[in-house]
């Protein structure tokens, strides 16, 4: 069975940086979509950032000059490496695994920017 585990989060002051792991187990990595997704209390679950088999990337516009998902198959990891953090950034961020039509998530990590 596919899982997925994601790791990295923490409380972080604004401006500072954190880099966010999900590792993936029990499948072929590298054939997955990759994404990342963020909810906040009382909010809907949203898109982040999206990574694709080709090294080809999508992120929501709030994001695009301070966030980065890179995926490194060999050790079937992906990462969203979150710099220049606002407050609007706290949310539980969760990693998902897509192909064809087959769609896994992990369990999330807490991501909170606060002083």
């Amino acid at each position: 069975q596919v899982q997925l585990v994601e790791s990295g989060g923490g409380l972080v002051q604004p401006g500072g940086s954190l880099r966010l792991s999900c590792a993936v187990s029990g499948s072929d990595f590298s054939i997955y979509i990759m994404g990342w997704y963020r909810q906040a209390p009382g909010k809907q679950r949203e898109f982040v950032a999206q990574i694709f088999s080709g090294r080809n990337t999508v992120y929501e516009d709030s994001v695009k000059d301070r966030f980065t998902i890179s995926r490194d198959n060999a050790k079937n990891t992906v990462y969203l490496q979150m710099n220049s953090l606002k407050p609007e950034d706290t949310a539980v961020y969760y990693c998902k695994a897509d192909q064809l039509g087959l769609s896994y998530w992990g369990q999330g990590t807490q991501v909170t920017v606060s002083s």
